[in-house]
């Protein structure tokens, strides 16, 4: 292998998330599987076609070059949808290729027709209503001059969605702003209905919103964080349990799909009293057997992990000393014996009876669990578990 650490897929724990989230969702409500990030980090060409696999046929990306490269990774028909990003000069692509797209502004309403005026077909889009959040879309202001570009074009516009994103739903402090969110979604929503602007579908719900506020799940959720086995914060997962009746940690109903794995590429003894690695941020106590493991920050594993990350070898949790390179980090290995060049190092997931979650490795750098996920190189190879 061309690479010095490599990323597991793990198909059966995918298909538990799906199976558990589709549940929550219920049987009437289209699910939208988010892609944006490289799939979080897990690869959208691997991610993709393995959710296809399980029965998944709708996914979002942020950008239009994520959508060119979804498109590439399909093995089905199919939906791709661009919650995003894309430049004028792209809507025609779009257009052409079936791919939806949210319109948040007149500028892109209007390179919409255009594109579709000029192929004569009807652009399919996602119009996102600005309710609160105060970051994108249609503010209530427009409507009118909004409705009646609608209803002039609805020859050239295929409405599939009307839609909002709602500012912070994963934590019970904005639960007025996203109750003022809800509503104004409705009076906008039914504004346009009135006026002649019908969408096939309203989707309002992410991740957050379909366990703290499941009567917004409406026509279809788009879920992200937790089909890849991660709570969109520890209030949410608190708050499912207790709505559930569920006691212990070991309840969790998702399961982290990704692990990532390294090997050792060199030991050595270190004396006590000197200091390891680059400057003077760590010095030995006692004669130390140190380790060197071939990534660094440059890999994704974060420079403010020196002298705190954990990985583990021979199944024992062994701490990153000194500082993490941009291709290297040295972890202590002293009390893992019989340890040698080239064992296993887990970054992240398990190793016998032990296990580091991507949690505990984001939580020591005061990282999201999106953030850490996102920042894996898609260079890194991907293999699926089945």
């Amino acid at each position: 292998m061309f690479h010095t650490s490599y990323i597991e897929i793990n198909k059966p724990a995918l298909t538990s998330n799906l199976r558990f989230l589709k549940r929550l969702t219920g049987p009437d409500v289209r699910f939208c599987s988010v892609i944006k990030g490289n799939a979080y980090g897990h690869g959208i060409e691997h991610f993709l076609p393995l959710a296809e696999e399980c029965g998944v046929d709708y996914f979002a990306v942020h950008s239009a070059d994520e959508a060119l490269r979804a498109l590439m990774a399909r093995r089905k028909e199919s939906h791709i949808m661009i919650m995003g990003m894309i430049d004028d000069d792209q809507v025609s692509w779009a257009v052409e290729n079936d791919i939806s797209f949210y319109v948040f502004e007149f500028g892109r309403l209007e390179a919409a027709i255009y594109a579709a005026r000029k192929q004569n077909k009807k652009a399919r889009i996602h119009l996102e209503l600005e309710t609160g959040m105060n970051r994108i879309g249609f503010a209530w202001e427009e409507r009118d001059r909004l409705a009646g570009l609608l209803v002039r074009n609805l020859d050239h516009l295929h409405i599939m969605g009307i839609c909002t994103h709602y500012a912070g739903a994963e934590s019970i402090a904005n639960y007025l702003r996203i109750q003022n969110q809800i509503a104004n979604f409705n009076r906008y929503y039914w504004y346009l209905r009135k006026k002649g602007a019908r969408a096939d579908m309203k989707h309002t719900a992410c991740s957050a919103p379909l366990i703290s506020y499941p009567h917004t799940k409406m026509d279809m959720v788009r879920i992200g964080i937790m089909q890849y086995g991660y709570w969109s914060s520890k209030e949410m997962q608190m708050h499912y349990m207790m709505q559930n009746g569920k006691s212990k940690m070991t309840d969790n109903p998702l399961r982290q799909i990704i692990s990532w794995k390294s090997s050792i590429m060199s030991i050595k003894k270190v004396p006590a009293g000197e200091f390891v690695g680059y400057g003077t941020v760590y010095q030995t106590t006692d004669d130390t057997l140190i380790a060197t493991v071939p990534v660094g920050y440059s890999h994704g594993f974060s420079r403010s992990l020196s002298n705190l990350g954990k990985v583990l070898v021979h199944g024992r949790r062994v701490p990153v000393i000194g500082m993490v390179n941009m291709n290297m980090m040295i972890v202590d290995v002293s009390h893992c014996p019989g340890v040698k060049r080239e064992d296993e190092v887990v970054l992240i997931g398990s190793q016998r009876n032990n296990r580091i979650t991507v949690s505990s490795f984001s939580d020591m750098v005061n990282h999201v669990n999106y953030e850490s996920l996102v920042r894996l190189p898609r260079e890194i190879p991907r293999f699926i578990l089945e």
